[in-house]
């Protein structure tokens, strides 16, 4: 009896906040976090097009070479999240496991096998098309650490951290840290403490955590003399503007020629002789000389959209798989974003990770649209369960009033009594 008061009385709370209010929120940030995707990996087409055409042109005489790769890229993302988006997303718990001893091995693969390219094993290569296992490891290990705190409680001490956590982590940084790939490493030691954060892992905790893993990333910038000459060259790129602050002083005047609304779609300087890797890393500052300022925040606008969605979907989520899956993909995605567009603009070292949907490259987009999907799913489970409870509990409201009617007592006119016969 009292379960059956509890949900009438929750089925009028959410009528009277407004019927459908739970689902509406939910419909509206799955809009736009698939309008702010779509809305990156256009633009990122569009840019990658301004930023290869004339030298695509020179090299090859077809101006249009990188777009069609990234063109097929894009398709197949987007075939891969339509897919995902419609796949409940607890019925991937079975592929987990595989996919992250899948992923382990590609790492360990790639560098045994990869050919170096400027100095780095990240990838395989098959003519024009390649693959970087560290991205598929980053998606992999998101879903691994989701599924295990939706399962066990949040680890609340150093011993319980490491076990397993803390190992596995430990395994995947190493392994990408060799490649070497510290842009990576940094976004994974984000992605899990987010994920455990929302799990309630103590904040004193992961505090410590961070401080142990702050002072090995020094060690290991200290150690490598290419990681020390582009952290000194982060603090004053224009102490040596000829070497090693050479790529952040040029993504520094492409920003700033750029002005309130740039130069122009294709009109980029910077990108033709001046910026490296202005396809890939450094492809926001090409943004942002080429739209300026007002393109440039656009930009930004557009990635903090996504992630007021993916938030919104997870905080609002119900199922704990679901919840820390939410916060893992949209973190992934988050913190690529920020450790990418922090080196541009000058405020971290130089990391090497791409923009999210922008950048040119296969495995990146793949992963990210892969993502997305994922997320979109959480959000129509979470629409169809807020609309079938307020549903039923406006069914339950009514047969409540129907059964309270049929049970209240019907008044009888009052029977008139006759007199007896004698008496008085």
């Amino acid at each position: 009896m009292s379960g059956r008061i509890a949900r009438v009385a929750a089925g009028v709370r959410s009528v009277g906040r407004g019927k459908g209010a739970p689902a509406d929120r939910l419909q509206f940030a799955y809009a736009a976090l698939a309008l702010s995707t779509l809305a990156l990996v256009a633009l990122g087409l569009v840019m990658v097009f301004s930023a290869t055409s004339v030298r695509s042109a020179l090299a090859s005489g077809d101006e249009y070479a990188f777009l069609r790769r990234q063109g097929i890229y894009v398709a197949a993302g987007l075939v891969l999240m339509w897919i995902l988006a419609r796949t409940r997303y607890d019925r991937l718990r079975h592929l987990i496991g595989p996919l992250l001893v899948g992923s382990v091995g590609l790492l360990v693969a790639v560098l045994i096998v990869a050919e170096p390219v400027n100095g780095a094993k990240r990838w395989f290569s098959w003519g024009s098309f390649g693959l970087q296992p560290s991205e598929l490891a980053k998606l992999a290990l998101v879903l691994w650490v989701a599924l295990y705190l939706s399962r066990r409680p949040a680890p609340r001490t150093l011993g319980q951290l490491m076990r397993p956590i803390g190992w596995i982590v430990a395994l995947l940084v190493g392994l990408i840290f060799l490649e070497p790939d510290l842009g990576t490493t940094l976004a994974i030691f984000a992605i899990v403490c987010a994920l455990l954060l929302v799990s309630g892992t103590p904040v004193r905790l992961l505090a410590f955590v961070s401080g142990v893993a702050a002072a090995g990333v020094f060690v290991a910038i200290w150690l490598e003399p290419y990681r020390r000459e582009r952290f000194f060259s982060f603090l004053d790129p224009w102490a040596d503007p000829e070497g090693a602050g050479f790529q952040s002083v040029q993504a520094l005047v492409a920003v700033g020629s750029g002005g309130w609304l740039g130069r122009g779609i294709g009109e980029s300087v910077q990108k033709v002789h001046y910026l490296p890797e202005a396809t890939t890393d450094m492809i926001f500052a090409v943004i942002a000389e080429e739209l300026g300022l007002v393109g440039s925040l656009a930009t930004i606008s557009l990635y903090a959209v996504f992630g007021w969605a993916g938030y919104t979907i997870a905080l609002r989520c119900a199922d704990p798989l679901g919840k820390r899956m939410a916060v893992g993909l949209t973190t992934l995605v988050l913190s690529t974003a920020t450790l990418n567009l922090s080196a541009v603009l000058g405020l971290a070292p130089l990391t090497g990770v791409p923009l999210p949907f922008i950048s040119f490259g296969g495995s990146h987009l793949l992963t990210s649209l892969a993502a997305v999907g994922i997320v979109l799913n959480i959000a129509r489970s979470d629409v169809r369960q807020a609309s079938s409870a307020v549903s039923d509990s406006g069914r339950g409201n009514g047969r409540s009033r129907a059964a309270g009617a049929g049970r209240r007592r019907v008044a009888q006119p009052a029977r008139r009594v006759r007199p007896v016969r004698g008496v008085a």
